[in-house]
């Protein structure tokens, strides 16, 4: 345990055991808020999520199977070097590291997009197949975004950089330059608006693959997650996102993350507390 760095247990989620060594899922969160150029407050979302959470039940009536039933380890949050991106970006893929060569499941809170970057870097090392399930609003393909590299608006186009081509699969995308669009076309399988049915059109082609899932709260409409640094409308549904999550059990899941909560602009909560219930439903799918 000591291994995974100087980390901070603040509460943990809903379940989470004490055994490190026993546990297949590693629960880690990443307070990361540095290249937010819209609404910030990403940083916050680790720590209410979990506080949160106490407002769900263990049980799964979607899955038909409770928390009770799983061993994950919840190791708190990794403290951050504020205003030092490349050195919190550094802890971050230590920490994935590390659990990956544990043969544990790394299992993220964000923080902003961009902590998926230096995960995938790790897991990617482990699974040379590995493919990349992308939920989200925007594409995040830019090249540079006003002139960085590392934002979380280039964030999948530098995991392009550490996976195979076209093994990036983003659903539910409906914001983006051309640029994007052009890289899409040949680098990756996009998919505009819709996300459950064009999940389903590909989930064949994920099946047998270690799968890496990101999830960007922002891929639901903001009718559903208001509490996001950067709202898009035209989403989908909280329903339609519960019905994707049932089909992550028949997938080989090595890595996960759920980023973009804001909890400053999330009045009523329920954003944080849908990314609870999310979470508690992919830990759930996870074997």
């Amino acid at each position: 345990m000591k291994r995974l760095g100087n980390l901070v247990n603040q509460c943990r989620f809903l379940r989470a055991k004490d055994d490190y060594e026993q546990s297949r899922v590693v629960i880690v969160g990443a307070p990361l808020d540095q290249t937010t150029s819209f609404r910030p407050g990403t940083r916050m979302a680790p720590k209410r999520i979990r506080e949160l959470s106490y407002g769900l039940e263990d049980y799964s009536p979607y899955l038909d199977d409770s928390l009770n039933n799983r061993v994950f380890h919840d190791a708190g949050d990794i403290e951050m070097p504020l205003g030092n991106l490349h050195k919190s970006l550094s802890l971050i893929e230590k920490v994935a590291g590390n659990i990956v060569e544990d043969g544990k499941v790394p299992f993220f809170i964000g923080g902003e997009h961009l902590i998926t970057y230096p995960i995938v870097k790790q897991v990617a090392t482990r699974y040379p197949q590995l493919k990349v399930v992308h939920f989200d609003a925007h594409a995040d393909l830019r090249d540079s975004f006003f002139g960085e590299k590392l934002s979380h608006a280039t964030v999948l186009r530098r995991v392009c950089e550490c996976i195979k081509d076209r093994h990036l699969y983003q659903f539910g995308i409906r914001s983006g330059v051309k640029e994007e669009f052009d890289f899409a076309k040949d680098h990756a399988k996009t998919f505009l608006y819709d996300v459950r049915d064009s999940f389903m059109s590909v989930f064949e082609e994920l099946k047998g693959f270690p799968i890496y899932v990101t999830f960007d709260i922002d891929v639901l409409d903001p009718a559903f997650a208001p509490g996001t640094g950067t709202p898009e409308p035209g989403g989908c549904t909280s329903k339609e996102v519960f019905e994707i999550i049932q089909r992550f059990k028949e997938l080989d899941i090595v890595g996960f993350d759920l980023v973009e909560v804001s909890p400053i602009t999330d009045l009523s909560e329920r954003t944080s507390l849908l990314a609870a219930k999310i979470i508690r439903e992919v830990l759930l799918c996870i074997k």
